[in-house]
């Protein structure tokens, strides 16, 4: 493959799949070492020499420590180092047609997490995007089923459904079997392809091995028995690119790419590392029993306080709720069991927290063991009712949790121990990237009795938390997204811009037997020559300008006016003049023996497509005139998740990345004379809030926040916790507010500011150059279609259109037959505002379409979700906007606009579709 072939074949990878920029940049250095060496594609190589032409591109690597060659991409944990083995996979099959992958784990719980991301219609599966592969999924083989799978295939032609192989194991299985003296059960004799399985993978030409957290089987010996493999290559991902000895670390060799865990946290990737303790603690001062309750008492405050941020943040940005964990480490199993009976006894907040709490048995082994773990992947259910997990040991790797927000180490442990183990599994952001919000970026580590020790140790120069010592330049922006902009019609009609490729629709059979693609028929441009096309640009663009002019052309159609006509002449052959030159009828360039430009033609032709190939939207504003006044309806408050805990101690939390620190303490002030003035005087500090307007509803919120608080506190607690967090319980009383907010004024005017607005291009993250399915094609997976393209339509006012439900395409079938011209709107084409909570998104609508006397505006939609708040207020702002098109239209004898919302099996295409008229939305 050319050079330019596999540049582009990295710039699709990275745009489909949304690479972050330190994932990116691994793929471009795997990118720079094929093409340093080429001979890491063959068989026959000579691996010192690809080891001396590697060292030259890559200063870190020394060497492959392995038979063959071998390449360690060294990524902070949460970064993603699964989706970058989806990525070189993708990548050396695309760019290089490998075809066959051999994907080692350490242990079975990753085993079982990368069986789930590799396969098709998981929630984090890692090809996502890419659109060869949902044509033809890889077949994935694992240790379980490669005896019948890897058989079954392997003398078969490479088919639809098998270019790809992915082959997954547990390397602890093998090792285990080779404990055991005899040869691992993948090795061993069978009769299979007349071989073993492991020898047949030996002798494929094409092999690449990939070793996720290859730091924890490096030294083992069932790692020995991989050499025999023979792979091409292999790459390696891990967090901690070293082994553990008596000596201490031993580095890895051949890392060509270190992203350590100090940039990721620059970066935002992950969440910061704090420990927390007391003001002023002296663990000599308390028995080792009371420390332990201390430190448990006081991370139980802090999860319940990082608890109440989450919700307020998830209301405040319209975002699924995240319920947070706290994750307690015990000595042993007897310590474990006492901790679980401790916390959910009476003794402990008064047994706030009984049926809260998973004990992980950790004296369990082998499958018990890994399958206790996985049961704790329930954890991140906002309906599981755990909150709180003990374990013996910092959970294994492969869990992969985002909401462990807050950890109490209660074992023996210097402080490097408590750091690794701690970011080891708590870093994973929940939203993918940083808020800006302090809790719900931190990670809190309770360390009373270590706190200055974990300090110290954070702040060394080999500190996990400072190693920098390789910085990479991040790729630039532009690599990072691949896109297709498809615009309407018009252009195509008029011979600037080329018709896409469709594939065949469902057969139809003719008359005399013979089978024939059911296809909309593409007419044929309009303008073939150079001039005539130079000019209808020229003419599209002044067109656009007559949007503005509202009065002089109220609708599309007044482009046909002769007055209009003749001005859109005159300044087309204007603009004209610098190309033309005084001829006024050849342009520059083109071919002088084509017949001389008749540019008022021109001009009417592409008038008339314009007007074809399109349905009139007004720009429509409404805005308040007179006095404007705003307020909040009453409401009840929403407390189930609100459990703050008192504390008489203030609390200290010490960023470890940036050193900053916080305190979670009561505030400094007056006494208050009403425990509902704690709350009321932190509300008022709002902008959009009033006393003297607000302060009945204002004082019955708090009320009822007081009520709650002493309904599983005493007075003196709930003072306690009032004082302490008034700002808290204000922002999440004032997030509730906006949901009933309201605003009034005297009156409103509407203003349309134009008549008709150009189609706006449609931007589709769709494959550059695939083919497009036919709309009437039958989608086998339903659940693949937001990634296809469609087209094949004849009255679509686009060529090509995506779908987001199999509804919508089953709906554009109707549209076809029954209205005279439709088409899905791109963002921004109505520019309609919907109220939700503290946000006005903007609405864009399923569907637009015109017949002989309605326009439709079309939204498909669950029949679950159709009385949902967010539906019915996008309902309102849509009837609300038809209502004000329709007075426009009918004042310059236009269509009248009509709103419908679907329910989703309401859509049969035996309907017509003026049956739909029954799900009209009326003010």
């Amino acid at each position: 493959m050319s050079s330019a072939q596999s540049t582009r074949a990295f710039h699709h990878v990275s745009g489909r799949l949304s690479l972050r920029p330190p994932q990116s940049e691994s793929l471009s250095r795997l990118v720079r070492a094929l093409e340093a060496s080429p001979e890491l594609l063959t068989q026959e190589r000579d691996v010192s020499a690809i080891l001396s032409t590697l060292r030259a591109e890559f200063p870190t690597l020394a060497d492959f420590e392995r038979e063959f060659p071998s390449l360690c991409f060294a990524l902070a944990t949460g970064v993603g180092k699964t989706r970058l083995m989806g990525a070189f996979i993708a990548y050396l099959h695309l760019a290089h047609g490998i075809n066959n992958f051999f994907v080692l784990a350490p242990n079975l719980t990753i085993y079982n997490k990368l069986i789930t991301d590799f396969t098709r219609n998981t929630p984090k599966y890692v090809f996502k995007g890419i659109a060869e592969f949902a044509q033809q999924p890889p077949l994935i083989i694992t240790g379980d089923n490669y005896d019948q799978t890897g058989a079954a295939v392997d003398d078969q032609s490479i088919g639809f459904a098998h270019d790809v192989r992915i082959n997954i194991f547990n390397i602890s299985k093998i090792n285990s079997e080779v404990r055991g003296g005899k040869e691992p059960r993948i090795k061993r004799m069978r009769e299979v392809l007349g071989d073993s399985y492991f020898n047949h993978l030996a002798n494929l030409s094409d092999l690449v091995l990939l070793m996720d957290e290859s730091h924890r089987y490096r030294a083992q010996a069932g790692m020995r028995a991989i050499n025999e493999l023979k792979p091409l290559f292999g790459l390696e991902v891990t967090a901690t690119p070293f082994v553990e000895s008596t000596k201490g670390p031993v580095p890895f060799k051949n890392v060509v790419m270190d992203y350590p865990l100090a940039r990721a946290m620059e970066d935002g990737f992950v969440k910061e590392p704090a420990v927390v303790t007391q003001r002023n603690f002296s663990a000599s001062a308390h028995t080792p029993e009371d420390v332990e309750k201390i430190k448990l008492e006081d991370g139980v405050r802090l999860h319940e306080t990082t608890k109440v941020e989450l919700l307020t943040y998830s209301r405040e940005n319209s975002v699924q709720v995240v319920k947070p964990f706290m994750l307690v480490i015990a000595r042993d199993t007897t310590h474990a069991a006492q901790l679980k009976a401790l916390i959910e006894s009476n003794a402990f907040y008064e047994g706030r927290y009984e049926g809260k709490v998973i004990q992980v048995d950790s004296s369990r082994t082998g499958a018990e063991e890994e399958e206790m773990i996985t049961r704790l992947l329930s954890v991140e259910s906002v309906d599981e009712p755990t909150e709180i997990v003990i374990h013996v040991n910092m959970l294994k790797e492969g869990w992969d949790v985002t909401n462990l927000y807050t950890i109490v180490p209660l074992r023996a442990a210097n402080a490097r121990t408590l750091i690794e183990q701690s970011i080891g599994r708590g870093l994973r952001l929940p939203y993918g990237k940083r808020t800006g919000v302090a809790a719900v970026d931190r990670l809190n580590i309770v360390a009373h009795d270590k706190f200055q020790e974990i300090i110290d140790e954070a702040n060394r120069g080999d500190s996990p938390i400072r190693l920098k010592q390789i910085i990479l330049d991040a790729p630039s922006a532009d690599d990072k997204k691949v896109s297709v902009q498809v615009g309407s019609n018009t252009m195509a009609r008029l011979g600037l811009a080329e018709a896409p490729t469709v594939s065949p629709a469902v057969s139809i059979t003719t008359g005399n037997g013979t089978a024939q693609p059911r296809m909309a028929q593409t007419p044929a441009p309009v303008f073939t020559t150079e001039a005539e096309k130079q000019a209808a640009r020229m003419v599209v663009e002044v067109i656009n300008k007559y949007e503005a002019k509202r009065d002089l052309v109220p609708t599309s159609g007044a482009l046909l006016a002769p007055e209009v006509q003749r001005a859109i002449v005159a300044e087309v052959a204007e603009r004209l003049k610098p190309v033309v030159g005084t001829t006024g009828n050849l342009l520059a360039g083109v071919d002088e023996s084509a017949p001389a430009l008749d540019l008022s033609a021109v001009v009417a032709k592409t008038t008339e497509i314009v007007v074809q190939q399109t349905i009139d939207i007004p720009r429509i504003a409404v805005v308040p005139t007179g006095e404007v006044t705003t307020g909040f309806h009453p409401f009840t408050l929403d407390v189930n998740q609100l459990h703050l805990q008192p504390g008489e101690r203030e609390i200290v939390i010490h960023n470890l990345h940036t050193n900053e620190q916080d305190t979670l303490a009561a505030e400094i002030g007056l006494k208050e004379q009403r425990p509902e003035d704690y709350i009321v005087h932190a509300l008022v500090d709002f902008d959009d809030i009033d006393y003297f307007t607000h302060a009945d509803l204002l004082y019955d919120l708090a009320g009822q926040m007081v009520q709650h608080l002493q309904s599983y506190l005493t007075v003196d607690e709930a003072i306690s916790v009032l004082d302490r967090e008034r700002r808290l319980i204000a922002r999440e009383i004032h997030a509730q507010m906006m949901a009933h907010f309201w605003e009034q004024a005297t009156e409103y005017e509407v203003q349309v500011s134009r008549g008709f607005t150009e189609l706006k291009p449609c931007n589709y993250t769709a494959t550059a150059g695939q083919t497009a399915h036919h709309f009437r094609e039958t989608v086998a997976e339903t659940s693949r279609i937001k990634q296809m393209l469609f087209g094949g339509f004849a009255r679509c006012l686009y060529p090509l259109q995506k779908f987001d439900s199999d509804t919508e395409r089953r709906f554009s079938i109707i549209l076809e037959r029954d209205a005279s011209k439709w088409f899905k709107p791109a963002k921004g084409q109505f520019q309609i505002f919907y109220k939700l909570g503290t946000e006005q998104p903007e609405y864009i609508p399923d569907f637009v379409a015109e017949t002989d006397t309605t326009i439709f505006m079309v939204e498909t939609k669950a029949r679950g979700d159709i009385n949902t708040q967010e539906v019915q207020a996008k309902a309102a702002a849509a009837v609300q906007w038809c209502q004000h098109a329709s007075d426009f239209t009918a004042s310059v004898g236009g269509k009248p606009w009509k709103y419908l919302l679907v329910p989703h099996d309401e859509v049969n295409e035996s309907w017509r579709l003026t049956d739909f008229l029954r799900f009209e939305m009326k003010d």
